[in-house]
């Protein structure tokens, strides 16, 4: 049976299934249907972190002031009329709510129907209200910040029985500059007033959020290489003008590329960055000039031979190279997560074939592969070989895991990954 068709048609029907799915699961019996997946590896994680099925807990609100800095150190408020035009006049009118929280799952917006909007408050879906997936159980806006995909949590899929009259469909917004989770746009009502479909539609908003921001960016970019011309003009040697983040606005003396990374807290003075080697930084504008101080980017400066792996976290994970020349970190897009960890645990290397399989369960797909392995190398540059691909012989890797090992990189749906998670927990 799909319960995703039947409540298309029958809203009612397919709750009281779900209601039996969920009262058998919880009592330890096997149910006529399968959860699915997404929620019954949401619900695994509920148990395991002692979440109460029976009874909810509210965290504290934030105070206006602080939903306020929040909102405004946001970047999501630049999308809030892209949000509102795409979402606001359905939801109204279906009966629905628009709610718009930021990575830490706390709810900065919350618009639509008043009735609605007053029955969230009775669900402390409030302003300022704590909706992470291990605080409030498994819901549509906690379980997108997890996952990092769109998510539609209907009627009975929630954890928590006081939700279960409620269903909601969320999807992540990333910032398009680096992949950070921004936090989520959700659209919540009453359980009669939900359709399949509705995932679709906000999930479409979302990506149209997602186009502003990178619309936005490459404004910004535009505006920063009118202010580097004249100075690159003037300059002998490689050098280029990036962005807070990296991203390149203009170059002389070297190929362009795209993107450089950059330490996590940059400042003026002399540097060391992957693709350049030894660098003089300065302020430009809303970026920095950076100048190679020789003509040969050095592959790797004495000492640095230590990468530390961070996946512990369920929404952050990062990559911290150690070393002579300092320390720099970058955070992981959830794709590039999975690979590192992946050469990380195989270090004799992993074909671009071999990866395709680990990943996608396809080792025909090497040319998908590929594409995001020259990515990684935009910031790890000579720390990283090809053909196999993989970690240098001479640096050391660090790779800290969560402590519960079905916790790993909770977002992916990557095989090896899966296969990770089983052998782990068994150890």
């Amino acid at each position: 049976m799909n319960v995703e068709r039947l409540a298309a048609v029958d809203a009612a029907r397919a709750a009281r299934v779900l209601s039996e799915v969920r009262e058998a699961r919880l009592a330890g019996r096997r149910a006529r249907i399968a959860p699915r997946p997404v929620i019954e590896q949401s619900w695994e994680r509920m148990l395991r972190s002692g979440v109460d099925p029976e009874h909810d807990f509210r965290a504290g609100l934030l105070s206006a002031e602080e939903v306020r800095r929040r909102r405004e150190e946001s970047p999501l408020r630049e999308v809030l009329p892209v949000l509102r035009e795409g979402l606001l006049s359905v939801a109204d009118a279906a009966r629905h709510i628009m709610v718009v929280a930021d990575e830490e799952g706390r709810v900065l917006w919350r618009e639509g129907c008043p009735p609605v909007l007053r029955k969230a408050d009775g669900l402390g879906f409030e302003l300022g209200a704590d909706w992470r997936e291990e605080v409030v159980g498994t819901n549509g806006v906690g379980t997108p910040t997890v996952v990092r995909r769109p998510v539609q949590v209907f009627a009975a899929e929630h954890f928590v029985r006081s939700h279960t009259a409620w269903t909601c469909a969320g999807a992540p917004i990333t910032d398009p500059r680096n992949g950070r989770l921004l936090g989520v746009v959700d659209v919540s009502g009453p359980l009669e007033t939900m359709h399949p479909a509705t995932l679709a539609w906000v999930d479409s908003v979302a990506k149209l959020a997602e186009a502003r921001l990178r619309e936005a960016h490459v404004g910004s970019l535009e505006r920063l290489r009118a202010v580097a011309a004249p100075v690159l003009a003037r300059l002998a040697g490689r050098a280029a003008v990036v962005d807070g983040d990296g991203w390149t606005a203009a170059v002389t003396g070297m190929p362009y590329t795209d993107r450089i990374a950059l330490p996590r807290a940059l400042s003026a003075g002399r540097r060391w960055l992957p693709v350049l080697g030894p660098c003089a930084v300065e302020p430009l504008a809303e970026g920095w000039l950076v100048r190679a101080l020789d003509r040969t980017a050095e592959p790797l400066p004495p000492g640095a031979t230590r990468i530390v792996l961070d996946v512990t976290r369920s929404r952050r994970w990062s990559v911290t190279v150690t070393g002579g020349a300092g320390a720099w970190s970058h955070e992981l897009s959830p794709r590039h997560a999975e690979l590192l960890y992946l050469l990380a645990a195989h270090r004799g290397g992993r074909s671009a074939a071999g990866l395709a399989a680990d990943v996608f369960g396809d080792p025909g797909r090497t040319v998908t592969v590929r594409a995001e392995m020259s990515r990684v190398r935009r910031y790890l540059g000579e720390l990283l070989e090809h053909r196999p691909y993989r970690f240098r012989e001479d640096v050391e890797v660090e790779v800290l895991l969560p402590d519960d090992p079905k916790d790993l990189l909770p977002h992916s749906a990557a095989p090896a990954v899966a296969g990770a998670r089983m052998t782990e927990s068994v150890r």
